[in-house]
């Protein structure tokens, strides 16, 4: 039987070490915070992905599809709540119809069951809704992804799960692996770096040069003053040229409505607030080639999610474009995400799900979403990985 070390004990750390136990193999989790699913797995937006965005072919594409199916029937196994109620992608001028039709053909290419549709039929699922055209995508739903965490940790109740155990220390000696925590060394057969928002500097711990740094991005929420404005989720066509897929409306499991988010660099790696601050964080983000070649690329997007994230006004303004009803005084601030995106030193952000192996280490550099959505698939992969 191998030991396997597991570091960061979010929804894919959870998700791989139950994944290996259930092969077989002895699990320790080392989770930094007080409690599972503490950051980018507590703060999302809690959306079961269809597979629609991303690249066919990608790992993204692939594990988001059926993640999408394997998370929901999880959820359901495990009386976990969730609910399939489908989304909208709404076009609100005619400039904006050849995106909504590449991205129902990339619906097609991926296996996603979306159809394009008429703005009357639009409006029969979203009354307040503005679009000249639509695309309907059947299979996203809305889930509670802490509740999958704690599902998750049930299932390993038999094994080695640790809070309050950042890794110190990583050294390899005599074909094992050893992290050195504040509740001693770990010795194992296998380590794998789940560790988020620091999986970088987890790879660089253990000896490794990642092939991307992570650099945070904050995403900020409100909610809806008038969550009858919104019966489930519309999101705008996204613009191919941008990372991001724009600021959107999501109804929750409790009936709220979310509203965003936007991106802005965060001054901090778990910097959910403008005022959390970390001197090393941004020191590092300022040191890295690809922070200026980045902001070059996107300086004037950059500086118009910066002043959104000041205006309240220009928040609402840009929900308004798929919603018109919506106005400043319906905004009510929400908590906001953190999103760890890796980027290469060239600028360039990193499309798909990353992971990089070395002998007896396995290191997910880059699981933003839909890394939630497609969690248990990404788990299989990298279990396969261990085994290489």
């Amino acid at each position: 039987m191998r030991h396997i070390v597991v570091i960061g004990g979010g929804i894919v750390g959870l998700a791989v070490a139950n994944e290996l136990a259930s092969r077989g193999d002895r699990v320790t989790v080392l989770e930094k915070e007080g409690h599972w699913g503490a950051h980018q797995t507590g703060h999302n937006s809690n959306v079961v992905h269809a597979g629609l965005y991303y690249k066919p072919g990608s790992l993204k594409a692939a594990m988001s599809v059926a993640g999408n199916r394997s998370m929901i029937g999880f959820a359901r196994a495990h009386d976990v709540p969730v609910e399939v109620c489908g989304k909208l992608v709404v076009a609100t001028s005619e400039a904006e119809l050849p995106g909504l039709h590449a991205l129902a053909e990339r619906a097609e290419a991926n296996g996603v069951p979306a159809k394009l549709i008429s703005a009357e039929e639009a409006r029969e699922h979203e009354p307040e809704v503005a679009c000249v055209r639509a695309l309907r995508v059947e299979s996203t739903g809305i889930i509670d992804f802490p509740a999958v965490c704690r599902a998750l940790v049930a299932r390993l109740a038999d094994h080695d799960l640790r809070l309050h155990a950042p890794a110190l220390a990583i050294r390899s000696r005599g074909g094992k692996v050893e992290v050195a925590t504040p509740q001693g060394v770990v010795r194992a057969d296998v380590l794998v770096n789940c560790a988020g928002l620091h999986s970088d500097r987890v790879a660089r711990l253990a000896g490794l040069t990642p092939e991307a740094r992570i650099v945070p991005f904050r995403g900020e929420y409100f909610e809806l003053r008038r969550p009858e404005l919104v019966r489930g989720l519309i999101y705008p066509v996204p613009d191919p040229t941008l990372p991001f897929l724009g600021v959107h409306l999501t109804r929750m499991l409790d009936g709220s409505v979310h509203c965003g988010p936007n991106a802005v660099l965060a001054l901090r790696r778990e910097g959910y607030r403008w005022r959390d601050f970390s001197a090393r964080d941004v020191a590092e983000v300022a040191r890295f080639p690809g922070t200026w070649k980045l902001a070059r690329k996107y300086a004037r997007t950059g500086l118009e999610e910066v002043l959104r994230s000041f205006s309240r006004k220009r928040f609402a303004e840009s929900l308004a474009r798929l919603v018109p009803a919506v106005r400043e005084d319906d905004l009510v601030p929400a908590s906001a995400g953190v999103r760890a995106q890796a980027m290469r030193p060239d600028g360039s952000l990193v499309d798909d799900f990353l992971v990089q192996s070395a002998p007896g280490q396995v290191h997910v550099l880059n699981a933003p979403s839909p890394a939630a959505t497609g969690s248990l698939e990404i788990a299989k992969h990298v279990a396969d990985l261990t085994r290489d």
